[in-house]
């Protein structure tokens, strides 16, 4: 009888699992599916046009350092197209639809990159805002965050009632601004901004496609059949080398991708707690992190840190999981050549208003307390003899049915022998009067 009342409960789970995330309850038509991602995979007559007006907006934010911008141009990109295409090609075996959509991807990248360059030559403004720095280097985030998309992408362009959830994909995945960000590395000879913000790219296409494949394949859409067998083996063929071409480099990408940002993780827990002097302040930070090597450069201000102590932090190298990593310090003359002064001034100034925000708590804190002058302490011995330690500060006292709080000022001393109930009342009315303070709290044996 109770394995029976077990099997009922475990199957209402299951059933109640199945209804409420099952994904083919409102799947669209698959013949209305395929065809609107088809037609959303060609950049001809508008959607060429609009490709090229986002990618100058685009270029505009990153330029002038606004997000909002920014995401406005992603919003009208129809970069997305052509990737679904790729991984619904991919898993209905359609050869034709993933040439199609890798054919548009690379027209669409190029003229995106030839845009922005052309932007970024023509522009008066030339310094690289943080918007744009921020698409130079893929982290592992953007590899959650574009197969994460993408398998949102994927499931609302097969349902019957669209929504937002494709812009949505389109700003969260970002694949606008790294174009952008190429374009920018063009105009102005960075090779390193524009291979890696291509390699961000990259990245969010690859993932987006490799997601787009497991929801079709999940769907079971129907495959491709041919009349001929052979150019059905040959079509299979050529899917399946595609898709070992896109999914071998993407499992290397991300395993160093992941590795890299262990390492900064790791670096930057190491700066942060082993470089804490108030005599010597890092003022700038560089992590080079390669299959082969790896590196921490650091630029110091202040006093100058002797070499064995150095070699003492390095051996400290190895608790922080950085074996093997190079610690490379500039300090003295050595650090003259590579200062930075507007890193420095940077620096300062966090320093400066860090200092600042913690002397004001300090000076709030010390006028929110009496006077504890010798007077008060020779008035204490004087009236209260007994009393041979004491403290007095102002507490907050939080209500736990309400939001309100009291301030009171608290009194702690301590006795040789039993203060009478008398003299508390004495002390507690000499207190109101000295501090000017109606509530007094008393800890007083």
């Amino acid at each position: 009888m109770e394995q029976k009342k077990d099997k009922g409960l475990s199957g209402y789970i299951r059933l109640f699992l199945e209804r409420r995330f099952n994904l083919h309850l409102d799947k669209a038509n698959e013949e209305e599916v395929v065809a609107s991602i088809r037609s959303n995979t060609v950049f001809v007559g508008s959607s060429l046009w609009i490709l090229i007006f986002a990618i100058f907006i685009a270029s505009i934010g990153l330029n002038v350092n606004s997000t909002a911008v920014i995401i406005g141009a992603m919003l009208i990109s129809p970069l997305m197209g052509p990737i679904i295409g790729i991984g619904l090609g991919i898993g209905t075996n359609d050869f034709a639809l993933v040439r199609q959509g890798g054919r548009n991807l690379l027209i669409a990248a190029l003229i995106s990159i030839a845009t922005s360059t052309l932007y970024f030559y023509i522009t008066p403004l030339h310094d690289a805002q943080s918007e744009l720095l921020a698409r130079t280097t893929p982290t592992i985030w953007d590899v959650f965050i574009a197969f994460l998309g993408g398998l949102a992408g994927a499931i609302a362009v097969t349902r019957k009632e669209k929504t937002n959830v494709i812009p949505g994909v389109a700003i969260a995945t970002a694949l606008m601004p790294p174009l952008c960000t190429a374009g920018f590395g063009l105009a102005s000879g960075n090779l390193l901004f524009f291979a890696g913000a291509l390699y961000l790219f990259f990245i969010n296409s690859l993932f987006i496609c490799i997601s787009t494949y497991l929801i079709v394949r999940f769907l079971k859409f129907s495959k491709k059949h041919f009349e001929d067998r052979l150019t059905e083996k040959r079509v299979s063929r050529y899917i399946l080398v595609s898709v070992l071409v896109t999914i071998i480099p993407s499992i290397y990408l991300a395993y160093g991708i992941v590795q890299k940002s262990i390492f900064e993780n790791n670096a930057q827990r190491f700066v942060r707690e082993v470089f804490n002097s108030q005599k010597t302040q890092v003022v700038n930070k560089n992590f080079k992190y390669s299959n082969h090597s790896r590196e921490i450069d650091l630029l110091l201000i202040g006093e100058e840190i002797p070499a064995p102590r150095i070699d003492s932090i390095r051996a400290k190298l190895s608790t922080y999981k950085l074996a093997g990593t190079k610690l490379l310090v500039r300090q003295g003359l050595d650090a003259r050549s590579k200062i930075d002064f507007s890193q420095i001034k940077a620096s300062i100034m966090e320093d400066v208003f860090a200092r600042d925000s913690t002397q004001r708590k300090v000076k709030s804190i010390k006028s929110a307390r009496p006077d504890l002058s010798a007077d008060m302490r020779e008035e204490i011995h004087a009236l209260f003899p007994n009393i041979k330690s004491y403290s007095i500060e102002e507490a907050v006292f939080h209500m736990t049915d309400s939001v309100k709080r009291d301030t009171v000022m608290q009194f702690t001393g301590r006795a040789e022998g039993k203060i009478l109930a008398s003299d508390k009342v004495k002390l507690g009315n000499w207190l109101k009067a000295k501090t000017g303070k109606r509530n007094i709290v008393l800890f007083a044996d």
